[in-house]
C-alpha cells in the first residue's frame, strides 16, 4: 500500500469533524495514519472512498471511529504498578469518608474491575464512587457486562499471581471470576459488577464527564495516541479534577513533561498531585 500523505490524513480528519462530533486533529500523526491505513485496507478502499463513505453513512462514520480508537487492556495489566497501588496508594486512602475513582479510556474495562478486586480487598469498595467513560459506546457494553473470552485467562491469571507474589495474603482469582474453558468465557462474579458508573466520553472535548473530584484517575495508554499539545490539556484537565494528595496514573510508555510536571510528584508512571 502506498504511503497516505498528510494532506490526505488532514482531509479525512476534516470529513469526520464535519459529519460528527470527533475531533482528530490533534491526535499523534503516526498512530491515526496507521488506523486509518488499516481501514483503507479493511473496506478496499482509497481516501477519496473512505471519505464519501463517511459523509454519506453516520453508521458506517460510527464505525470507522471506533475502528480508529485504540481498545487494549487487560486483567491486572503491568502487575508491578498494582503493587504500588496496593501497598503505597490504597492505604493513604483509608480515612476518606468517599473514595472517588475515573478510569479515563476504560476499553472493555478489564482495568476497572482490577480495580474493584483491590478496592474489596482494602474494605474500600462499600465508600467508593467508581465511574469509567470511553470514546467507543461498544467496549463500554462489554464492560459493563463484565464478560470476556476464555483465550486471554492465562496472561490474566499471570498477571494476578505477580502483583500478590509478595502478599502475605494468597488470593484465588477464581473468587472474582466464573471461569469456563468449555464456553470460551470469563466472567466477573455478580458481586463487581454494579459497581461502576459508565459514559460515553471523548476526553478530546478536555471536559470532566462525572462533575466530581476524584481521589484517583487513570489514564492507561490513551495520551500516547495524542500529540504534545493536547496531552498536555488532558493532563491539566485531570490535575484540576483531583483531589491534592490524589493519584494519576497513566501507561507505562506515557509521561508528564513541562510546567505541569510541577504540579506532581512522581513515583514511575503514578503521579501525585500536590
Amino acid at each position: 500500500m502506498k504511503e497516505l500523505k498528510p494532506e490526505e490524513i488532514q482531509l479525512f480528519i476534516d470529513a469526520v469533524a464535519k459529519h460528527s462530533g470527533y475531533d482528530f486533529s490533534e491526535y499523534s500523526i503516526k498512530s491515526f495514519t496507521r488506523r486509518v491505513q488499516k481501514l483503507l485496507v479493511d473496506y478496499r478502499t482509497d481516501i477519496p472512498g473512505l471519505i464519501k463513505k463517511v459523509s454519506e453513512s453516520s453508521e458506517f462514520l460510527e464505525s470507522a471511529v471506533k475502528n480508529i480508537t485504540v481498545n487494549t487492556t487487560e486483567i491486572f495489566r503491568d502487575p508491578g504498578i498494582w503493587q504500588v497501588i496496593d501497598k503505597k496508594i490504597l492505604p493513604a486512602f483509608k480515612n476518606e469518608l468517599r473514595i472517588n475513582i475515573w478510569h479515563a479510556g476504560a476499553s472493555t474495562g478489564q482495568e476497572v474491575y482490577t480495580m474493584l478486586i483491590l478496592l474489596k480487598q482494602h474494605g474500600l469498595y462499600e465508600k467508593s464512587k467508581v465511574y469509567a467513560s470511553d470514546i467507543n459506546s461498544d467496549v463500554l457494553k462489554v464492560a459493563e457486562s463484565g464478560k470476556y473470552k476464555y483465550r486471554e485467562i492465562d496472561e490474566y491469571i499471570d498477571n494476578f499471581n505477580k502483583t500478590y507474589e509478595k502478599s502475605e495474603t494468597k488470593y484465588d482469582i477464581n473468587d472474582y471470576f466464573k471461569i469456563s474453558r468449555t464456553r470460551n468465557l470469563v466472567k466477573v462474579k455478580p458481586f463487581l459488577l454494579d459497581k461502576v458508573q459508565y459514559k460515553v466520553h471523548d476526553l478530546t472535548k478536555l471536559t470532566n464527564p462525572f462533575a466530581v473530584k476524584y481521589n484517583m484517575i487513570f489514564c492507561r495508554n490513551v495520551l500516547i495516541y495524542f500529540n504534545h499539545d493536547l496531552q498536555n490539556r488532558v493532563i491539566k484537565l485531570f490535575e484540576n479534577s483531583l483531589f491534592t494528595g490524589g493519584a494519576l496514573i497513566i501507561g507505562k510508555h506515557e509521561g508528564i513533561l513541562g510546567d505541569i510536571a510541577d504540579k506532581f510528584e512522581k513515583h514511575g508512571t503514578i503521579y501525585i498531585k500536590k
